[in-house]
């Protein structure tokens, strides 16, 4: 079950904490304490905050609102502790099996950064094909996604499908995409244009890197290339290549994503990874550089300049590492989308860089419609928090 909330003055150091933070502050609710003493305590702090958290809870509906059918046990039930992760993945029969382990409880005590794409069993969705997109699109992408909803349409998925909780990544991209790039006339990427993304901040999602083979349906015959950059990076696979060809197989026996699809495997000393026998016109290329993106940007800007530069969950106000990276990125006119785990993280996050850089926000906060529907495990406030829950940007 979820642990309880973390008192929100405990980092105050006026006295340890008299039990469990249970108690939440009666005019925002989005915050808890373990006693009315705690909370006497850190009112000259969040008395700044408490109206804004207010606002914010009162959004929730909008937040929580999610088209699937098993959203309320992901989502407000696993919030609650009357459900887990572990459960829901039991019941789907995915519990624990290739890139699924890393999204429960059980999973992230085994957390290891690159882990995928050493088995088949890996580089598999482990749901039949009637309830994964494992194969191109039956209709070819007219109009834009602009939901969840759309994009299961589009793609013949039933609302049951747990696909959202990994494709969150790449149609969280292909969004930023749509809000940087596409609101300026004839440059959304179309068949046959190069397309660069610096991709800052990796965590989580560099053990499920195979869930970016979705990319090909969401921009078809495009060429895309993605540098993932950030310190999370192993230095044993600095430098490493991947190459998606073809999109995560079923678990069905005979389907025809078996008839040109193998899984992932190292080539030669290059590391590469392959999915191979492909009819897709394009592979996506997936490069992993370890550091931060203000040291490294002259190298990685040698040959090209990205289109869009995406930093997931990134966490702004909380970490000043950040400040250089969108100092440097401001001298330029490379659009930047921003997401996080919830709008009080994306409101500090203007604010910091309002106030610190004096840069003016291009594209303000809004709700992702894309974000991720189940609550994560570190989640510390009661206002509404999925992984890549708001967007913004600068440029």
């Amino acid at each position: 079950m979820m642990e309880v909330k973390e008192c929100a003055a405990r980092q105050l150091g006026r006295g340890a904490c008299t039990g469990p933070a249970r108690l939440r502050c009666g005019s925002c609710g989005a915050i808890s304490y373990c006693s009315s003493a705690h909370q006497r305590l850190h009112w000259q702090q969040h008395k700044e905050e408490c109206e804004r958290m207010a606002q914010q809870m009162q959004r929730s509906a909008i937040v929580h609102d999610f088209p699937f059918s098993f959203a309320e046990e992901t989502t407000l039930q696993v919030d609650m502790g009357v459900s887990t992760l572990c459960s829901f993945f039991e019941r789907c029969g995915i519990h624990m099996l290739g890139l699924w382990q890393f999204e429960c409880e059980c999973g992230h005590d085994k957390f290891s950064l690159l882990g995928y794409g050493n088995t088949n069993d890996d580089f598999c969705w482990h749901l039949p094909s009637n309830i994964c997109p494992c194969t191109d699109a039956l209709v070819p992408l007219v109009d834009s996604l602009e939901s969840w909803a759309s994009y299961y349409i589009w793609r013949r998925l039933p609302f049951h499908s747990p696909v959202a909780m990994l494709l969150h990544w790449p149609a969280t991209v292909y969004h930023a995409l749509r809000i940087a790039i596409g609101r300026m006339q004839n440059s959304f990427p179309r068949p046959g244009d190069f397309l660069r993304i610096h991709y800052l901040g990796p965590e989580r999602e560099l053990d499920q890197l195979a869930t970016f083979a979705e990319l090909h349906a969401l921009l078809p015959m495009v060429q895309i290339q993605i540098d993932f950059i950030g310190p999370a990076i192993p230095s044993s696979r600095n430098g490493e290549v991947i190459i998606l060809k073809d999109y995560m197989p079923c678990s069905d026996a005979v389907c025809q994503c078996k008839i040109k699809n193998t899984n992932a495997e190292n080539v030669g000393d290059d590391h590469v990874l392959e999915a191979k026998q492909s009819n897709i016109g394009f592979p996506i290329y997936l490069k992993l550089w370890k550091g931060l993106y203000h040291d490294l940007y002259s190298q990685l800007v040698k040959d090209s300049l990205p289109h869009l530069i995406f930093a997931p969950n990134a966490g702004i106000a909380a970490s000043s590492s950040w400040l250089p990276t969108i100092e440097l990125i401001s001298t330029t006119e490379i659009p930047m989308i921003i997401t996080d785990f919830c709008e009080e993280a994306a409101f500090l996050a203007v604010q910091c860089i309002s106030s610190a850089l004096a840069l003016p926000i291009t594209y303000p906060v809004q709700v992702n419609p894309f974000r991720q529907p189940t609550v994560p495990p570190e989640k510390i406030l009661e206002v509404p928090t999925y992984s890549n829950c708001f967007i913004f940007g600068i440029n």
